[in-house]
């Protein structure tokens, strides 16, 4: 038995797809969400094989969730959206399955089909990694202001780019220093560099990115490096291949 999971934040799409599952006696629905933080909770400790993901909600959009769940599970998804046509073809090329809404139901049958072809096929193999490489590229060509989903086992909350003093790579995690604590978030600096503004933030070093509106000083510390004193204390190194730009900022 294939296990589903519905989110949408409105109860028509819901009801209009856990109406089609009916047609389905391989597929249980397992439960429904209405929202971003109450599918990553649900997908995380329910496990379920398949989830139907509407990718535009409020607080925690279908995307945040997929990077949410990515480093300890990851279902089978079907987007269900009203994206536009260049997202939807960018999802069938990576063979990642999609609904527009309104939902039809011969579009339906054919998604279903696909998923659970995916499920009993290469359950746990590489298709994930072409979900998320597709999910971080949508996600860094969405306009707005960046937050950060930061989970801790089942729960989850933001923190805003702008709190971030700077960031330093944490084996395959990345740590977010802001007001004085640390978080842990899933990501790798490449896919990072591309989401935050360059004009406020910059490596300056191969594994660390500051926030140069929380820089307090900087000093040559030789060989054509610098010391980066930041104002929550941290003494960090610039190292040479990014210490002109850096001085080139601060002027």
């Amino acid at each position: 038995m294939i296990r589903a999971l519905i989110v949408d934040d409105e109860p028509l799409p819901r009801e209009r797809i856990r109406t089609l599952l009916a047609a389905y006696p391989e597929i249980e629905v397992g439960g429904e969400c209405g929202d971003g933080r109450e599918a990553v909770e649900a997908i995380l400790l329910g496990r379920p094989d398949l989830v139907f993901l509407d990718i535009q909600m409020p607080e925690l959009d279908g995307f945040e969730v997929v990077r949410s769940i990515a480093g300890e599970y990851l279902p089978a998804i079907v987007f269900v959206t009203a994206f536009d046509q260049h997202a939807i073809r960018a999802f069938e090329v990576n063979a990642v399955d999609y609904l527009l809404k309104p939902i039809n139901a011969e579009r339906f049958d054919a998604a279903v089909r696909r998923a659970v072809g995916r499920i009993r096929r290469t359950a746990g193999s590489g298709s994930d990694r072409q979900l998320l490489d597709l999910v971080a590229s949508l996600r860094a060509e969405r306009r707005g202001p960046h937050r950060f989903v930061v989970r801790t086992g089942a729960r989850i909350h933001f923190v805003r780019a702008a709190d971030v003093d700077w960031i330093d790579a944490a084996d395959n995690y990345l740590r977010l220093h802001a007001d004085g604590r640390e978080h842990l978030v899933r990501e790798t600096l490449k896919s990072i560099e591309t989401q935050l503004d360059p004009e406020t933030f910059f490596r300056v070093h191969r594994s660390v990115i500051i926030n140069i509106d929380r820089v307090e000083s900087i000093e040559p510390c030789g060989h054509g490096e610098y010391t980066v004193t930041m104002k929550d204390g941290a003494r960090l190194t610039a190292s040479r291949s990014y210490s002109e730009r850096l001085r080139r900022v601060l002027r």
